[in-house]
């Protein structure tokens, strides 16, 4: 008997990303799984029985592994395989930086605050070539951000990265400058049109704007 896989869409979702973020088609995934156009459709928008085999021709369409289509390495953190043979390891100028960053999503925030050197993740929007994300009355980052002076910004960094694991390469960028809590009508009214939303929750009314002084990254790539 053919073995099945139960996937109440997580599988189609993830499908669906990866195609995305390849820049293909349902058309040409399709034909490059050797599968139906229609029974992908169905499989990325519904709850599906794959089989085994479906999974494999879709994961090795897609430049990944069963695995990460299947969210078995949800919880595990990104880097566990080796290195790619030979990696090639590349700077990256500031517009492609900026280019790289621009779409939002997670990044983390570097910053000092009391008891040290701290790090968390937020969600975050370019707008106008500087970094917005929100956070909360009273939080680490509003307390850590407050430098009790008016007009005075607090030096920080900022991080984002994309790790592809199933091929071995990725990207860094890190952004350094001066953070500070907006807090005039007219720099409230355009950061809240940048559209940031964090996937926290909860009351986040403070925005966080980083006007970055430094801007720099690296991409690690198969060599030649």
């Amino acid at each position: 008997m053919t073995e099945r896989i139960t996937a109440p869409g997580d599988l189609g979702r993830r499908v669906a990303a990866r195609r995305e973020s390849l820049g293909l088609s349902r058309e040409l995934l399709a034909e490059r799984a050797g599968i139906d156009p229609g029974y992908l459709a169905y499989l990325e928008e519904a709850a599906a029985s794959p089989t085994g085999e479906t999974v494999h021709q879709l994961a090795t369409a897609l430049e990944t592994t069963p695995e990460e289509l299947l969210g078995g390495t949800v919880d595990l953190p990104p880097g566990q395989g080796t290195s790619a043979s030979p990696p090639l390891l590349e700077k990256l100028d500031r517009s492609e930086c900026l280019h790289l960053i621009f779409p939002g999503g997670i990044g983390r925030v570097a910053f000092n605050d009391a008891g040290g050197p701290m790090i968390l993740p937020v969600n975050y929007v370019l707008h106008d070539n500087s970094v917005i994300f929100r956070t909360s009355v009273g939080g680490p980052i509003d307390e850590g951000l407050r430098t009790g002076a008016e007009g005075v910004e607090f030096k920080i960094a900022f991080e984002v990265d994309r790790i592809d694991d199933p091929n071995r390469e990725g990207w860094s960028v890190v952004v350094r400058g001066g953070a500070h809590l907006v807090s005039s009508p007219d720099e409230q009214s355009a950061v809240e049109a940048a559209g940031v939303h964090p996937w926290a929750g909860g009351e986040r009314g403070l925005y966080i704007k980083i006007v970055p002084t430094e801007v720099s990254g690296r991409r690690i790539r198969h060599g030649l």
